[in-house]
């Protein structure tokens, strides 16, 4: 059983309230990924709050100038705990707004039942993979508009170490300077929602709500994220090399795996 379901069902809970509850929950997880904008009341997995919690006590305090940067440290947005600070690697996921089709909910919806948090994750990546939904960044010139977006401020608000541009989401590995990450996420959105529109001749939602994010905790974990990242669409049987793929940092590898691109 799911974690976050065990408080509903605890002695002296009446059925009537876990029904209501269980349907609550499960709605909260279908609109974030059918790109409702209504947020539900966060956390629904109350665990969340407590690690948190915990890793704040422990962990180094922001300075005044970071937090009045916008940094939040350890944090949570409802599902899962994150880390913002300075200087750490993170690796992004985000992803169009209709790679989980609503007219497709029966092939993703299970998914979201997954009791790990890892395992879950995992199996929604591996459904990305498939490709759903009108996969705008299968387009060179949309594809090129978010790569040169994330490679613009290279070298000045971030070290960009790693990226791979899939059809409908888009992997990034960075070390994060002094502009919090949940603004660089957004500038990137923000700019590439706008021209992408501007391409297709449309308006509304280009990119859905929110993002994944994971720190780093060593070299070994970057390592093993990076090597995921660029070996994405070879995974995903869209070309068998991974430097073939032309929206990503694995074509800009050297012989010694060094990334080779200028600020």
């Amino acid at each position: 059983m799911p974690p976050c379901l065990a408080p509903l069902l605890r002695p002296g809970t009446g059925a009537l309230r876990r029904i209501s509850d269980l349907t609550k929950l499960g709605a909260s997880w279908i609109s974030l990924y059918m790109n409702d904008k209504r947020r539900p009341s966060p956390p629904y997995n109350t665990a969340v709050r407590d690690l948190v919690q915990g890793k704040r006590e422990w962990s180094r305090s922001l300075s005044i100038d970071h937090v009045k940067r916008g940094f939040k440290g350890w944090h949570e947005r409802g599902y899962f705990p994150h880390r913002d600070e300075p200087g750490l690697v993170q690796f992004i996921t985000f992803r169009l707004a209709d790679a989980f089709p609503k007219e497709l909910r029966s092939e993703w919806e299970a998914l979201l039942l997954v009791e790990n948090d890892q395992q879950r994750r995992t199996e929604l990546e591996a459904y990305l993979d498939k490709g759903r939904g009108a996969c705008h960044l299968r387009r060179p010139e949309i594809a090129l508009i978010v790569e040169n977006s994330l490679r613009f401020r290279h070298g000045e608000d971030y070290e960009l170490r790693a990226w791979t541009i899939m059809p409908n989401h888009v992997h990034v590995l960075i070390k994060v300077f002094d502009v919090p990450l949940g603004q660089l996420v957004d500038a990137w959105k923000g700019y590439t929602a706008k021209m992408a529109n501007r391409v297709l001749r449309r308006r509304g939602s280009f990119w859905q709500e929110d993002y994944w994010d994971t720190f780093m905790r060593d070299e070994q974990h970057e390592q093993q994220s990076r090597r995921y990242i660029e070996a994405n669409p070879v995974k995903a049987g869209l070309v068998a090399n991974r430097k073939d793929w032309p929206w990503a940092s694995a074509r800009f590898r050297d012989d010694y795996e060094r990334l080779c691109i200028s600020p």
